[in-house]
């Protein structure tokens, strides 16, 4: 399909709207948002006010079948990502998604399933895909400059945000139920989209999931092993449990004539070592950090170009997460956890 203008509402305008995403709705060029969603009527009406937005809802299909609205943007927790976008796909709307795209693979193949049956495109949140640094170092390895890559490690060591607080205080992104895992989900979904971005599939992986804290039900350490369809081999270490001290952020992609690290998170400087040295890349990303991507986004449905992150590169990385961590929701039975869904591997 090709739209001239994209008139987008949004479901869900929680804190990744306020500066990550919904401005960028209105600056890019050929967009515009018309309304928001959410089911707190006094929120959605603060939103649409301090924004500039013409109308809000907090009904999810009044919104969808607002006949102004030819395009939407989900924004909720995960658990309600394949209902709507389904929901919205079959009114003959596109989609633009927030990450990790659902629950878990299988919701992901449904998805898609929808999307072709309706021709309706399915776009998915993973910004990292759009911006300066990442790009930097996707063209580094792709005009040889550390040689042929070999190898890749993943670290991400955080201190817990839970510690002292009541479980229902806690943030849904520890609630498996309504996030498909803990911490692990939210974040390593965005490495390992990256990754995908940079060596393709991921075509083999082994993980090993635990509970060391006990603050929550998910996972809170997670290592892994993983291998792409280019050959590249990888591992993987996280933990959202550890003291403030032991934090760190970093991806080393290692080739045969040096090495790039690049934290995921901080935004710090790309770093490139070969035997000339180490040299320092620094970058600015757009003030709204999903800008480049909802830009690529409105191009596709305007028919001007291609978007890099969809439906079906976004469920890959569903599929590595499952697979992550399915052997311990297989071994943890309990009302607080589902059972992973069936997984491409």
């Amino acid at each position: 399909m090709e739209l001239t203008e994209v008139n987008w509402g949004i479901i869900g305008c929680g804190d990744v709207t306020e500066v990550k995403s919904g401005p960028a709705f209105q600056k890019t060029e050929h967009s515009r948002l018309v309304a928001v969603m959410r089911r707190n009527k006094e929120k959605a009406a603060d939103y649409a006010r301090r924004h500039g937005v013409p109308r809000c809802y907090h009904i999810a299909d009044d919104l969808i079948n607002d006949p102004e609205i030819n395009a939407i943007y989900i924004a909720t927790p995960p658990d309600t990502h394949a209902g709507y976008a389904i929901q919205a796909m079959r009114a003959g709307k596109p989609v633009y998604v927030e990450k990790p795209m659902a629950l878990d693979y299988a919701e992901c193949r449904e998805m898609i399933k929808v999307s072709k049956e309706t021709k309706m495109p399915l776009f998915v949140a993973y910004y990292r895909r759009t911006l300066p640094a990442f790009l930097k170092m996707k063209e580094l390895i792709d005009n040889g400059i550390i040689g042929q890559p070999l190898s890749v490690a993943v670290t991400l060591i955080k201190s817990a945000t839970e510690q002292g607080k009541a479980p229902e205080a806690h943030n849904w992104r520890v609630n498996p139920e309504v996030a498909g895992g803990g911490h692990f989900f939210d974040l390593a979904s965005h490495q390992f989209d990256f990754l995908d971005f940079l060596f393709g599939p991921v075509t083999e992986v082994h993980g090993i999931a635990v509970n060391q804290a006990g603050l929550y039900e998910a996972e809170d350490t997670v290592t892994g092993a993983f291998a792409f369809e280019n050959g590249v081999t990888g591992t993987g270490h996280w933990c959202f449990v550890a003291d403030e001290s032991a934090t760190k952020d970093d991806l080393e992609i290692i080739g045969t004539k040096g090495k790039i690290n690049l934290p995921s998170f901080s935004h710090d400087d790309l770093l490139l070592t070969t035997d000339k040295g180490t040299i320092s890349f620094g970058f600015q990303n757009p003030e709204n950090i999903s800008h480049h991507l909802i830009k690529q986004v409105v191009q596709a449905l305007r028919g001007e170009g291609e978007c890099v992150s969809t439906g079906e590169t976004a469920a890959r990385t569903n599929a590595v997460l499952d697979e992550m961590v399915k052997n311990y929701y297989k071994n943890k039975p309990s009302e607080n956890t589902r059972e992973k869904g069936s997984c491409r591997f």
